[in-house]
C-alpha cells in the first residue's frame, strides 16, 4: 500500500480493498522501522492515528465520505495542532502544545484525513537544507549523505521515502519547491492568500504560504482542493473562490505559451542540470506548447531584497518568544533582562539569531529607509517584471535549483552559499505568485526539479501542465531505496 498514490489510495479505500486502519498501520510501521535513518518526523502519536483511522472507516462505511477521508497526511511541524506538540523545529517551542488547530489542520480533520505526524523542518522555517532543526538534520532518502532541502525537508523526505503518501509544507522563499526538487517529488506553492495562514507559525508574514507536497500533480491537486479557500479569520486570505483543481488536469497543452527567462539559464546553472531542464521543456513543446524567451531584468536583486525583507519580518514575528507567555524559559532568571536574554540565547539556534540580528538592524532608526524601504521598492520592480512577462506568455518555466542536492554540512558555515540555493525561487514569493516543482531527471542519481510559475491564482493551469508532463514521463515514479538499504 505504501507505494500507491493518493488517488490510488482513495480508490482502494472506497473499493474496500483495505481499511484506513490497515493503511495507517502500514505507514506507522514504516516510520517506526525506517525513519531512524532519515529523521523526517518529530512527533508521531500512534494511538491518535489509529483512533482517527477507525473513525474514518466508519465514515466511509456510512457513505458520503469526502475524498481524503481515511488518507494519512503528514504535516510540517509549523502548523498549530490541538493537543499535539508544535515545535517549529526549535528548542524555543519544544514544550508547546497548542490549544487549537490551524485552519489548514482543521480542514483536513473535517475532511476525515488522518494526521500521521509532524515533520522535521529548519528552525522556524529558516534554512535551505533542514540542518538547522533542534531535532537534528534530515537526510535525503536518495542518498543519506545529502540534504533533503529546506525548510520543508522533513515533509519532502517523508513522501520520497514513502513514509507518508503526501504532506503539507510552507514556502517563504522556495521551501516547498526546493526540497521537492532535491527529493524527487512534486510540490506547489499556491498564490499568497490562497491557503489560510491562521495557526501557521509566522516567519515572514508577507511571504509565507502553505502548500501540498506529494508524488504527483494529481495528488497535489487533491490536497489543494481541501486546503484552498477563504478564511474570514485570516486578514491575508483571498476572498476569490477556490476552484476544483482536478477538473482541468487533462486539458491539452496545445497553444500554451511558456516563457523561458534568459536570467534563469545563464551563469550559475550547472550544465548537466540545464540539459535535463531543456529536455523537459522539449517534452512540453512536443505536446503543443510554444517556448518563448522572456526577461526578468531585476532577477539579480531578488536575493538582496529577500534577505532584507524576510529577516525584518522575522525579527518582528519572533519578538513574542521572550520566556514570559509560552515556550522555552531559562531557569532561575535574576531579573527581567536576564529572563529575556538567556531565554532567547538558549531557545534560538544560530541561523534564527543571524536573521533576527539582520532584520532588527534593517528596521532600526536611521537604516529603515536605506534598507527595508529600498528592498520593498525593489520588490515592486520584481513583481512588475512578472506582470510584463505574463503579457507575452501563459506560464514561466525554468530550473527549480542551480543543481541537485548537496552534501550534509557542505554549506553550513557559508550562509551566502546557502542563500544562493534559492536564487530561482525567491522572486515567486516576493511577487506573491504560484509556483511548483516537478521531477525532471537525475544527475549522478540525484533528482532535479523543473519549476513552473503562473499568474496569480492560476494554480489549476500549473497543475495541468505538470500532470500532462507526468503522463508522458516517469521521473515522478522513480523511487529511492528504503532507508534501511532495501529496495522500496
Amino acid at each position: 500500500m505504501h507505494d500507491k498514490s493518493v488517488a490510488q489510495l482513495i480508490a482502494g479505500l472506497h473499493a474496500r480493498q483495505f481499511s484506513s486502519v490497515e493503511l495507517s498501520r502500514c505507514f506507522l510501521d514504516r516510520i517506526g522501522r525506517l525513519d531512524g535513518a532519515i529523521n523526517s518526523f518529530i512527533t508521531v502519536d500512534e494511538s491518535a492515528v489509529l483512533a482517527a483511522a477507525g473513525a474514518a472507516d466508519q465514515r466511509i462505511a456510512a457513505g458520503g465520505a469526502a475524498p481524503l477521508t481515511g488518507i494519512p497526511i503528514a504535516h510540517k511541524d509549523i502548523f498549530c495542532t490541538d493537543g499535539m506538540r508544535t515545535s517549529c523545529g526549535s528548542r524555543m517551542l519544544d514544550n508547546f502544545v497548542p490549544p487549537y488547530d490551524a485552519t489548514l489542520i482543521g480542514k483536513f480533520r473535517r475532511e476525515g484525513a488522518i494526521i500521521l505526524g509532524k515533520t522535521n523542518m529548519d528552525e522556524f522555517a529558516m534554512g535551505s537544507s533542514n540542518e538547522s532543526s533542534y531535532y537534528g538534520p534530515v537526510s535525503n532518502p536518495w542518498d543519506k549523505r545529502l540534504v533533503p532541502g529546506g525548510s520543508s525537508g522533513g515533509s519532502a523526505a517523508a513522501v520520497a521515502a514513502m513514509l507518508a503518501p503526501a504532506a503539507t509544507g510552507t514556502d517563504t522563499g522556495g521551501s516547498i519547491r526546493q526540497p521537492a526538487a532535491f527529493c524527487g517529488i512534486t510540490g506547489i506553492k499556491p498564490t499568497y492568500g490562497r491557503v489560510s495562514r491562521l495557526g501557521m507559525v509566522a516567519f515572514a508574514s508577507s511571504l509565507d504560504q502553505a502548500g501540498p507536497m506529494a508524488r504527483s500533480a494529481e495528488d497535489c491537486a487533491l490536497l489543494l482542493n481541501c486546503m484552498a479557500g477563504h478564511d474570514p479569520l485570516d486578514s491575508t486570505s483571498s476572498e476569490l473562490p477556490a476552484e476544483d483543481y482536478c477538473a482541468r488536469l487533462d486539458n491539452s497543452l496545445e497553444g500554451l505559451r511558456i516563457g523561458l527567462p534568459r536570467e534563469y539559464f545563464g551563469e550559475g546553472l550547472a550544465a548537466d542540470t540545464a540539459r535535463h531542464i531543456d529536455s523537459a521543456l522539449r517534452e512540453l513543446e512536443a505536446q503543443g506548447a510554444t517556448l518563448v524567451e522572456v526577461s526578468l531584468p531585476h532577477s539579480h536583486l531578488t536575493i538582496p531584497a529577500y534577505y532584507v525583507i524576510a529577516p525584518a519580518e522575522a525579527s518582528t514575528n519572533l519578538s513574542r518568544f521572550d520566556g514570559v507567555r509560552y515556550g522555552h524559559r531559562c531557569k532561575d532568571p535574576v531579573d527581567l533582562h536576564d529572563l529575556y536574554t538567556r531565554t532567547r540565547e538558549e531557545g534560538f539556534g544560530a541561523e534564527v539569531k543571524r536573521r533576527i540580528l539582520v532584520g532588527t538592524y534593517a528596521l532600526s532608526a536611521g537604516y529603515y529607509d536605506a534598507y527595508y524601504k529600498k528592498a520593498q521598492q525593489v520588490r515592486r520592480l520584481i513583481k512588475q517584471d512578472f506582470t510584463d512577462c505574463f503579457e507575452q506568455v501563459d506560464i514561466i518555466a525554468g530550473p527549480t535549483t542551480p543543481g541537485p542536492a548537496f552534501a550534509l554540512g557542505a554549506k553550513s558555515d557559508d550562509p551566502v552559499a546557502m542563500y544562493l540555493e534559492d536564487i530561482y525561487t525567491l522572486a515567486v514569493n516576493l511577487a506573491g505568485l504560484p509556483g511548483m516543482s516537478i521531477p525532471a531527471g537525475f544527475v549522478d542519481g540525484k533528482p532535479l526539479g523543473l519549476q513552473l510559475i503562473g499568474r496569480h491564482f492560476d494554480e489549476a493551469r500549473l497543475l495541468n501542465v505538470a500532470h500532462r508532463f507526468q503522463q508522458a514521463t516517469d521521473w515522478h515514479l522513480q523511487r529511492p531505496p528504503d532507508p534501511a538499504g532495501e529496495e522500496s
